[in-house]
């Protein structure tokens, strides 16, 4: 899921990194590998911090409208990326306060919107939201749903498991309540971050640069 991410910040950066003035063309390529350090990083953060439901709100409220980058813009989850994104741009490759901030402004809501959109897309484009919060969690959200399974609850799918978090669906069989759950999932991000720890997801997907 890094690369998909990975490909799919460098396909939202043509106009606002690759073709800017503003950014050198020698650092194209750490930009946008910068820019899926935050996307990734800033959701696997809300996960490890007990914020699942944030998430899965943003990904799941209202299909197209919650992809909406006005509605995005308004998200104390993008707004943090966004700051943060901006921030590395000024500290760590010398761009201007207001071209990073025009940079952070335009990359990152158009790259969560085109990924929200992607995961709530019925094609096979390589992205959905299990597969993602596998991602975040070190496949965390797999073994929750195997849990509830083992449980008594055999029919119990990830999107049973979504339905907790939305109020869709009510608790049942093994695997604990819903606090047990956002428990689980924070400690399966937070042992991700600690595996990533130094500057190894960014690592990581430096690797996927061409």
């Amino acid at each position: 899921m890094l690369e998909e991410l990975f490909n799919l910040v460098k396909e939202n950066a043509s106009d606002v990194v690759i073709n800017n003035p503003d950014v050198p063309n020698e650092i194209n390529n750490e930009v946008v590998a910068e820019a899926t350090n935050t996307v990734a990083g800033g959701l696997r953060n809300m996960v490890a911090g007990g914020g699942i439901q944030n998430i899965i709100s943003m990904f799941t409220g209202g299909g197209q409208q919650g992809a909406d980058k006005n509605s995005l813009l308004n998200n104390p989850i993008v707004n943090m990326m966004i700051g943060h994104f901006a921030g590395k741009l000024m500290s760590k490759y010398n761009i201007g306060g207001s071209q990073a901030n025009n940079v952070a402004n335009n990359l990152i809501p158009n790259v969560l919107s085109n990924l929200i959109s992607k995961t709530n897309s019925s094609e096979n484009n390589g992205f959905s939201l299990e597969g993602l919060l596998n991602s975040i969690t070190g496949g965390q959200t797999a073994q929750v749903v195997q849990e509830q399974q083992s449980g008594g609850n055999s029919g119990f799918g990830f999107q049973d498991l979504i339905s907790q978090f939305t109020g869709g669906g009510s608790q049942s069989g093994g695997g604990g309540g819903i606090m047990d759950i956002v428990s689980k999932l924070a400690g399966g991000a937070q042992a991700q971050q600690q595996r990533n720890g130094g500057g190894g997801l960014m690592d990581l997907i430096k690797g996927f640069i061409k």
